[in-house]
């Protein structure tokens, strides 16, 4: 049975989901949103970068879209400065009895033990009402630090301690708001950016770290231990979404730690440069400029290392690719799944299946 999607934005991550859809067999593309009032009554497949039309015009009519009672949303819309109405927005789509996976708010991706229960009761109660299913993913916070680190301890005997980490280069990463204001790059030191703020790296990645021990059973100690490193620039560098001069931040690396007894046990870690040749001394991929590497430490040690890279583009193009991917592949599981919001843990293997050749 082929399903109706609509894709909800076509932004760095939307355009990688329109052109998914498009070769998934399983999905029709049916309706695309979008906030830009230049990219209404655009063809979908320009949006996308595709050499051809597919005959889907996308509009900011968020009414004419939910009327059209798709099977599902993939939502990809930026929400990292708009929290409450991004929520807001998957809950509308809900009792609506639409069916969505969406690349954020991150903090979704596994709410329990952070959110209040006042938060997260009107989005089940939605789902409920509207028997539909909201599943939040992707591949950071998702696939490469909840499926990826969870399946390698299945092969465990003994676990001291989970670290999953990024390292990556993110010179080519286009995210000005991200990059300026949530990370602070190219900001004195003591700027106030988002990430650095206490207790928003434990609400933006904590939702990893409780559900890595959730799937290992693990009772953590009741607070996270967020640390972080700044490291200013010893030069001028330019990225694709802002200037970093010599003196203000260049390269961040923090930490969002669970503990059990006051010893780590599940930690996300991030490594990020603006620049390949900053912080020598910090861990490196062993292959191209960024990669996702996981360290199970106990009996046996185990470490893998996933790296990605696209076709035509670095690492950062295929990291949202492969964020895309993720959602659009998930689709025919969320949907069969029952309603209610379904983590990393209630969902099957989700394959490429339908996507050789």
């Amino acid at each position: 049975m082929t399903l109706r999607v609509v894709e909800w934005s076509t932004g760095t991550v939307g355009k990688h989901a329109i052109a998914g859809i498009d070769r998934h067999p399983d999905l029709e593309l049916v309706g695309v949103w979008v906030s830009d009032p230049a990219k209404e009554g655009v063809d979908a497949g320009r949006l996308a970068g595709l050499d051809r039309d597919l005959g889907v015009i996308a509009t900011a009519d968020r009414d004419a879209l939910i009327a059209l009672k798709p099977d599902a949303v993939v939502h990809t819309a930026m929400t990292d400065d708009r929290v409450v109405e991004a929520i807001g927005d998957l809950t509308a789509f809900l009792a609506a009895g639409i069916n969505v996976v969406s690349s954020g708010p991150v903090i979704l991706q596994y709410p329990y033990g952070l959110l209040p229960e006042t938060m997260i009761d009107p989005i089940a109660a939605a789902a409920t009402a509207g028997g539909a299913t909201l599943h939040v993913n992707g591949i950071d916070p998702g696939f490469a630090n909840d499926v990826l680190p969870l399946a390698m301890t299945s092969l465990s005997q003994q676990i001291d301690e989970v670290r999953c980490q990024e390292i990556a280069d993110y010179s080519t990463y286009y995210q000005p708001v991200v990059m300026s204001q949530l990370f602070g790059f190219g900001q004195p030191l003591d700027f106030p950016a988002v990430l650095s703020s206490p207790g928003v790296l434990g609400l933006a990645w904590g939702s990893v770290v409780r559900q890595i021990a959730a799937g290992l059973g693990v009772d953590l100690d009741g607070e996270l231990v967020e640390r972080v490193e700044k490291v200013p620039a010893d030069r001028d560098y330019s990225t694709v979404s802002c200037e970093i001069p010599q003196g203000t931040l260049a390269a961040l690396h923090f930490e969002v730690a669970g503990q059990v007894g006051g010893v780590d046990r599940v930690v996300l870690e991030h490594y990020t440069r603006t620049h390949p040749e900053q912080c020598p001394d910090w861990p490196s991929p062993n292959e191209g400029d960024g990669c996702y590497r996981i360290v199970v430490r106990g009996e046996p040690e185990m470490t893998v290392e996933f790296s990605h890279h696209g076709r035509h583009g670095d690492h950062n193009v295929s990291g949202m690719i492969v964020t895309a991917q993720r959602l659009v592949n998930s689709v025919p599981a969320v949907v069969a799944a029952e309603p209610g919001l379904l983590t990393a843990l209630d969902m099957p293997l989700v394959t490429g299946r339908g996507l050789v050749g």
